[in-house]
Parts: C-alpha cells; structure tokens; sequence
C-alpha cells in the first residue's frame, strides 16, 4: 500500500462503517467524529482518510459471514467508500437479506483498505496471505482478497484455481490467452 494507515485512522474508519448503519437502520443522519488534528490531516490532504482508495468492508455475525461488499478502486477518499462500502454489505450484499437493527450489535466489521492493482506476469509469484487477486476474462470477473486463501487453508494453486471459479471460469483459466490477473495488497483490520 503507497500510504500507512494509522491505529486512529483505523479505529476512526472501523466506527464510521458502524455508524453507517446504525444510522440508516435508526432513519438518521450519520454523525462522524473526528479530533481536531484529524479534521486538519484529511483537510490537508495528509491522512489515508482523504486519499482515494478501494476498499471491502466484512461484516460477520460469530464466524458466520453476514455481508462483504467493496470496490476495488474508488475515485472517493477511503473514509468516503468505507462508510458506502458499510452501508452496502449490510443492505445491498445479494447473498443475504438486508441487516436488523438486533444483528448489528452481534456483528463484527472487518475492513480492507486495497492498495492499486498491479498486473500480474507470473502467476506463481503471487504470495498467498500477501497478494489479493483480481481476475478477468471472457467478460467475467473475480476478486479474492489476500486473506481468503490463509481463512481457507489454499495453496497457491488452490488459489489460483479458486479465483477461477470465483468468476465463473473454469480451473486454469489465468492462463488463457486474453486473460488479465491483477494483484494487490490490502491493510485489513478489524474490530
């Protein structure tokens, strides 16, 4: 990742995705905080928080997972598509039904801020728990973040296969002519 972000800048964004939606679940308007100095760093610029940034934002329930929705790239500050991101794993995510007011005190929130992809010329110089990746071909595609194969126990070429079936491909198919694999590295933090 080409900036750090800072334990305050994470404890900040962890409670701006909680804020999100306990706001929206309670028909307010968000209220987020920030110190003084913070306030000035974004202003100026200096802080992760302003600069553009992808990032998933994971919502679990005990180890169960209730929502996970991200953009890989994102023309908004990060604290801008953490607090959309929050918003659309709880409500938007197709797998699941919209999040109740009493699952959001049992959930957890993980967030991943996602570094700029980089194309990716050799597939076996991908590092598992390192690299994200990011796949396209025949008008599919497919992300896994970088701590998807560690969670599952993948190796590389478990990996590799998986962010196949991920679009929709079959296994290989980061190998076929045509196709694009993408890797990124991600900050993942979490409550």
């Amino acid at each position: 990742m080409e900036f750090v972000i800072t334990r305050e800048e994470q404890k900040i964004l962890l409670a701006d995705a909680r804020e999100s939606i306990a706001a929206k679940l309670e028909g307010r308007s968000p209220q987020y905080r920030r110190s003084p100095a913070l306030a000035r760093a974004i202003a100026e610029g200096k802080s992760a928080l302003a600069q553009p940034c992808g990032a998933f934002v994971t919502l679990h329930i005990g180890k169960n997972l209730r929502g996970c929705i991200g953009r890989m790239t994102a023309a908004w500050p990060l604290e801008k598509t953490v607090q959309t991101m929050a918003l659309e794993a709880a409500f938007s995510d197709p797998r699941f039904q919209p999040l109740t007011e009493g699952e959001l005190a049992r959930c957890t929130i993980e967030i991943s801020a996602l570094s700029p992809m980089e194309k990716c010329p050799d597939p076996r110089s991908v590092k598992v728990g390192v690299h994200g990746l990011y796949l396209i071909h025949r008008g599919r595609s497919g992300v896994l973040l970088p701590q998807v194969p560690v969670e599952q126990g993948w190796d590389l070429d478990e990996y590799l296969d998986y962010i196949c079936v991920k679009a929709g491909l079959p296994a290989h198919s980061y190998e076929a002519p045509g196709a694009e694999l993408y890797t990124f590295t991600a900050a993942v933090f979490g409550e």
